[in-house]
């Protein structure tokens, strides 16, 4: 059974160009190191690693970092203790509808306008504190500055950096240097450990883009190591990581208040991205992958699939640039960046909004409601004195009369 599912897994017609077998890459120890998928396992390992150094790092940098930064938390509103209403909301939904509003209402004596309020202070309340959210942005953006800067240093004397067709010619028998080995390894281990903590980390606006990008992202590394494309795919990670940690950086100085300092690195980000992710990522990697590479071999399985992975992200890429721009448009027109529209809004952040608008609109009644029995009570004098009035000018008329 091992046999014919290895057999099948590695048919050479979906991995490997036609006209060339398993036997035609093998290489001897000095000509270097070879990809081969056993290597991939470390990765496993390596996610619970980061996650483990994820925690450390937050306890003992991050949270001292955000308080001498100056993070502050948001004060919200506890809901009251109503065992009804909290079954419901841990068992059925966060959101109940308005017949289950009512039904709520009947079963524990409170106005549907009493059960709304119970349920936005409970959603408010499960929302993540600012502080957590700095220790997710700041972790990121040490792997992503870290891994930049290292993936630059062993890229940029390549010379398939500086000229594309180097990463085909000589494909598939290409050796991987021990610096682009430990690099993909890193970089897939990081993804993987993000995707085993996604149910955990922060939900965004872009939660389900963002699970979709981890996914593509790792089966993108994965496939390109087995399948050798180990050239393009480190420009691949090393385009992505280019503007990642600058995006994380700003996030981390949104949390902390220095409203100057974000809106400036998030122009710089804005730049960055929409140059590599709409110009050099589609114009450069992806033609090298689609056009360039069919000068060196003939179309097969493992050509269709990577370029299909590639093309997934730059869907995410262009779905991102239009957050970006939108953010961009508020920011030169209104003045101000109002909020991370790729990223940093939650996905319930209506909720949230709606909590001062209700209490204003109760301020704002209560102000109207003194304004009209103000006005009330000055008629009514109004009315007392011109019967009192009235009444002096009959009894001063009584006497001239008799």
């Amino acid at each position: 059974m091992e046999a014919l599912l290895n057999e099948w897994l590695w048919q050479e017609e979906s991995w490997l160009p036609p006209g060339i077998s398993w036997q035609d890459i093998e290489m001897k120890e000095d000509e270097g190191r070879f990809p081969l998928p056993r290597d991939l396992i470390y990765t496993l390992p390596l996610a619970f690693t980061f996650i483990a150094l994820r925690y450390v790092f937050e306890r003992l940098i991050a949270v001292p970092l955000s308080k001498r930064l100056g993070v502050k938390e948001r004060i919200r509103i506890r809901a009251a203790s109503v065992p009804k209403l909290e079954t419901f909301y841990k068992q059925k939904s966060q959101q109940p509808s308005q017949i289950e509003v009512v039904s709520l209402g009947k079963q524990c004596g409170l106005s549907q306008r009493n059960i709304q309020t119970w349920f936005r202070h409970r959603r408010n309340q499960d929302r993540p504190s600012n502080t957590k959210k700095f220790c997710e942005a700041s972790w990121r953006f040490v792997f992503y500055l870290i891994s930049f800067t290292a993936g630059l240093g062993c890229l940029i004397y390549t010379p398939w950096f500086w000229d594309h067709r180097e990463c085909w010619r000589g494909y598939p028998k290409q050796p991987v240097a021990e610096a682009h080995y430990w690099y993909y390894i890193l970089e897939m281990g990081f993804y993987l450990s993000l995707l085993l903590c996604v149910s955990v980390d922060v939900k965004r606006k872009d939660f389900k883009e963002q699970v979709i990008h981890h996914i593509a992202t790792i089966f993108l590394i994965g496939f390109s190591y087995c399948a050798n494309y180990v050239r393009v795919g480190t420009l691949v990670m090393l385009v992505h990581d280019s503007s990642d940690f600058l995006l994380e950086s700003a996030k981390m100085l949104h949390y902390a208040g220095w409203t100057r300092t974000c809106d400036s690195l998030f122009v710089i980000f804005s730049l960055v991205f929409l140059v590599t992710r709409l110009v050099v990522f589609p114009c450069r990697v992806v033609h090298t992958t689609l056009v360039v590479s069919l000068e060196f071999f003939d179309p097969f399985f493992g050509y269709y699939f990577f370029n299909a992975l590639l093309l997934v992200l730059q869907a995410l890429h262009i779905f991102w640039a239009y957050l970006i721009m939108r953010m961009v448009y508020k920011f030169v027109f209104l003045g101000k960046v109002e909020r991370d529209e790729r990223s940093d809004e939650e996905s319930e952040v209506d909720d949230e909004e709606e909590e001062p608008e209700e209490e204003g609109d109760e301020c704002s009644w209560e102000q109207r409601k003194g304004t009209m029995n103000s006005k009330l009570a000055s008629l009514a004098n109004n009315c007392v004195l011109n019967n009192l009035t009235n009444q002096r000018n009959i009894n001063s008329r009584l006497p001239k009369a008799r």
